[in-house]
């Protein structure tokens, strides 16, 4: 990167234990990982490898046992405020509407209620919800509550977004719905993206780069992937080329390696 722009997260050397009976458990190991302002770029791995672990340590949620994080040329300290947050599970309130759900997300900016919700409006339209503003989470689907918690982070206009496999509850075709949904919406500002997903297909349909971390303990990145599919893409129809194919082909050589690590040490663990 040239000139003054800095980095929007940097991960330098961090490495991530806890404290367990009979001793430490050291669930990452020295790692390196630098997303650009405007980059999207999705991690994935074995089933307990530390990829959540790591986007907590973008987030501010867990300090690195060793090594550093920088948010845009700044050291983290604590909570990470340049970024927005999208986990698994949403975390709407059930008593509120999405209307309210989305508006209060500005209540810590000490925005007024009426301009609040007029913001809330306009990204419940956005996000494609015009028609629901007064439903509650429970009278909402599955892909339309995650609309509103994507709504949810985006009012606020974070500079980062980190989202924690979003879209993994929602069956397949709603998740390609939100995945064209989320490209649509990232093309218009480009923020910096940190995806984590166990779904190869669907960090190469978004990503402009996947990163593989390979099987724990003390995991790490062990290999990083340019995607060099053009943009605007559909997720649907971007699975059918031939480059698609040949990228999917090449980063599975290597996780597979890695899922295959992480089974056999599950099946070690069991006898």
């Amino acid at each position: 990167m040239g000139g003054n722009t800095f980095a929007a997260v940097a991960l330098h050397g961090v490495s991530i234990s806890f404290l367990i009976k009979g001793g430490v458990y050291q669930a990452v190991a020295r790692t390196d990982l630098v997303v650009a302002p405007g980059e999207f770029v999705a991690i994935v791995g074995p089933t307990g490898c530390g990829k959540s672990t790591l986007l907590n340590v973008a987030a501010g949620l867990i300090a690195p046992s060793t090594g550093t994080t920088e948010i845009l040329g700044s050291t983290l300290a604590g909570l990470n405020a340049k970024a927005g947050y999208l986990f698994q599970q949403d975390a709407l309130m059930p008593w509120k509407t999405a209307l309210d759900n989305v508006a209060v997300a500005l209540e810590p900016q000490g925005v007024a209620r009426r301009e609040a919700l007029e913001r809330a409006r306009h990204w419940l339209d956005r996000v494609g919800l015009a028609a629901f503003t007064d439903r509650y989470p429970h009278m909402l689907s599955g892909g339309q509550r995650k609309r509103v918690a994507l709504a949810q982070i985006l009012i606020r206009d974070p500079e980062i977004l980190l989202m924690d496999e979003p879209f993994g509850p929602l069956d397949a075709q709603t998740r390609q719905i939100m995945g064209n949904l989320l490209l649509d919406l990232w093309a218009q500002d480009r923020k910096a993206v940190l995806f984590v997903t166990h779904d190869l297909e669907e960090a190469i349909s978004l990503a402009d780069r996947v990163a593989v971390m390979s099987a724990g303990p003390a995991a790490t990145i062990v290999g990083n992937y340019p995607i060099d599919l053009g943009r605007p893409r559909d997720i649907a129809e971007i699975r059918t080329e031939p480059r698609f194919h040949e990228i999917h082909k090449a980063i599975w050589a290597k996780l597979r390696g890695e899922v295959q690590k992480a089974y056999a040490l599950g099946e070690g663990k069991k006898s």
